[in-house]
This record gives C-alpha cells, sequence and structure tokens, in this order.
C-alpha cells in the first residue's frame, strides 16, 4: 500500500484525491475523512458522510482492460473481502453499489463506488477511486428520505467492525482489480465474479424512471443489457433501478 492521509473533516476526500493525483503521488496513495460536508456519488448525487463511517479515496494506474468495468470489479472484490471477515453476503447493483438483501423488503445500500480520471497531460493514466462503507454513523444521523433505504454494518455484524479493518478490506478491493484489470486472464476472472454477483439478472428494470424490460445480462465490457432476450439494448450510463416483486 502507498502513503495513507487522514482527515478531521474535508469537503470530499474524492476532490483531495484528484487535485494531488494531478502533482503526482505514489501508486495506492490513500486519502480518508472522518467526515465530509460535500461528499459525492455517482452522477454528482450527494453522498451522506456523518462521522462513523467509512470515506476512502484511492489513487491507482489506470488498468489497460475494462475501464467501464472497473467500478463494479472493486465492488465484486469488496463484496467478498466482506464476505470473508464478516460472513455477509452482500450483492452489486449497476454499475457501483453493495447492497444488502432484505426479509420481505427491496435491498439496502451498504456502500457505494465511485471511479473518476485524473485529467492532467503529465499524471494522465490514473484513477481516483471513491468508496464510502455505512459502518457505524447511527441511523439517526441520515436524512429521513434515506434511512431506511440504507444498511450498516454495525447493524448486520457484532461486535462492530473497527473502521481500520474496513479500510483494509475497501483499499485492498481496489488494489486487487486493478490488478485484474491488467491482463486478459484477470479480466475474465473478474467479469465472473462480477456477474456472479450482480443483482436482479431476470427481473424487470427502469432505467432513468422508465421501463426498460428485463435485465438479460452484464456484458464483457461491464455494459448492461436490458430488454427481451431476442433483442435486448446496452445501457452504459444512466440510473438503473430493478423493479421489486416483478
Amino acid at each position: 500500500m502507498g502513503p495513507r492521509y487522514l482527515f478531521d473533516s474535508v469537503a470530499s476526500t474524492q476532490s483531495v484525491a484528484i487535485d494531488r493525483a494531478r502533482l503526482g503521488v505514489p501508486a495506492m496513495t490513500r486519502f480518508v475523512a472522518r467526515r465530509q460536508t460535500e461528499g459525492r456519488g455517482r452522477l454528482d448525487h450527494p453522498w451522506e458522510s456523518p462521522e462513523g463511517n467509512l470515506h476512502l479515496s484511492v489513487v491507482v494506474p489506470e488498468p489497460a482492460r475494462a475501464l467501464a468495468l472497473f467500478p463494479l470489479a472493486v465492488g465484486a472484490e469488496l463484496a467478498l473481502g466482506l464476505e470473508a471477515l464478516y460472513g455477509l453476503r452482500t450483492f452489486l447493483k449497476w454499475p457501483n453499489d453493495l447492497l444488502v438483501p432484505r426479509a420481505g423488503g427491496p435491498p439496502a445500500k451498504l456502500a457505494g463506488i465511485l471511479v473518476d480520471r485524473v485529467e492532467d497531460p503529465v499524471h494522465a493514466g490514473h484513477l481516483v477511486v471513491g468508496i464510502g462503507v455505512n459502518v457505524a454513523a447511527p441511523r439517526g444521523s441520515y436524512p429521513p428520505e434515506l434511512a431506511d433505504r440504507i444498511a450498516i454494518l454495525s447493524e448486520l455484524v457484532r461486535p462492530t467492525p473497527p473502521l481500520d479493518d474496513v479500510e483494509t478490506v475497501a483499499a485492498a478491493s481496489v488494489d486487487r482489480a486493478a490488478s485484474l484489470l491488467r491482463t486478459a486472464e484477470g479480466a475474465e476472472r473478474a467479469l465472473d465474479r462480477c456477474r456472479r454477483a450482480l443483482y436482479g439478472v431476470g427481473r424487470k428494470v427502469l432505467v432513468d424512471g422508465q421501463p426498460a424490460g428485463t435485465l438479460q445480462a452484464l456484458g464483457d465490457d461491464g455494459t448492461l443489457w436490458v430488454g427481451d432476450e431476442t433483442s435486448p439494448v446496452p445501457v452504459r450510463a444512466g440510473d438503473v433501478t430493478v423493479v421489486e416483486g416483478a
């Protein structure tokens, strides 16, 4: 692992990491904050970041293969790491969330992954991978509209997992995913892991709020294929929601 920088509070570890990466930092440099005031997720959605959770960004060289698959590959490795450490089964929501199943209801969001490319003429070819995991922040510290849609590790695992342990698992997931996607054989293994963990295959989905048919498969490059079996269409961007009970 590379150097580690810990902050009590920042606007966003992702923004700090991108700025530092433009100046040049070693591979696997980590930026961690106890809390974020302007955390962000995919599509610039806000990411609630109360103290007690993991807010991590890691700088990593861009893998040679299937860049669009990278967020899912990180998620699959994170899922494997959490299962190995805590016996917790999770699933992947395309393209970048980790879900925990719930009896009698939709799955709850445990973690999110955000990947930004460093756009700099000198240090291009590096990515900043942001990982947020709901570890131990009290449920009451979230806005009411989120409180019943999230999963929290401290409610699923006893004793409460130390933040340092979850950080180690998360950083290792970035390193493993990047290593897999450096070779054709590794990319195949990463793709297989993503497919096995993908949530919603065979279920009806909405894309950006509109009915889009059935989730058919995950393509080799990380594209989601939806529609009917004879003429599925690719989804490369957007918000995909599995219709529960369908």
